[in-house]
């Protein structure tokens, strides 16, 4: 059983940064394929980046794509969200997620539309609130 638990949300003006945090307990393989997503009110859930978590490219949504940045303390088993030049389009709920490795198969040929079905573990969430 894996059990995953966000944290760092909080609220930033425009052009400021946060960064958040995916503490991940239970066995996870290599080949497994870790992703962080958002919510906005309203919305559809969104990937925002997606990678293995035994390593390799990570694969970012164009919209986050140079701001953001995900990486993994193995030593901690913790995942991490940097988040800079946020954006007020980025006010959402934040959730990190664990999936089969064809999540990021799919993920790297773009199909981030198909991503949330395909994860199976998710965390509760952390909300990040951008101001203008």
């Amino acid at each position: 059983q894996v059990r995953l638990a966000e944290s760092g949300g909080g609220s930033v003006q425009a052009g400021g940064s946060l960064r958040l945090y995916c503490a991940a307990s239970g066995t996870t393989a290599p080949t497994a394929c870790m992703g962080w997503f958002r919510q906005a009110s309203g919305k559809e859930r969104e990937g925002v980046t997606a990678g293995y978590i035994g390593g390799g490219d990570r694969l970012y949504a164009d919209s986050v794509k140079g701001r953001f940045t995900a990486g993994h303390d193995s030593a901690n088993n913790t995942h991490y969200l940097q988040m800079n030049a946020l954006k007020p389009e980025d006010t959402a709920m934040y959730y990190c997620a664990a999936g089969p490795p064809q999540a990021c198969r799919e993920a790297a040929v773009g199909n981030w539309v198909a991503l949330p079905r395909l994860f199976g573990y998710w965390g509760q969430g952390t909300q990040v609130t951008v101001s203008s």
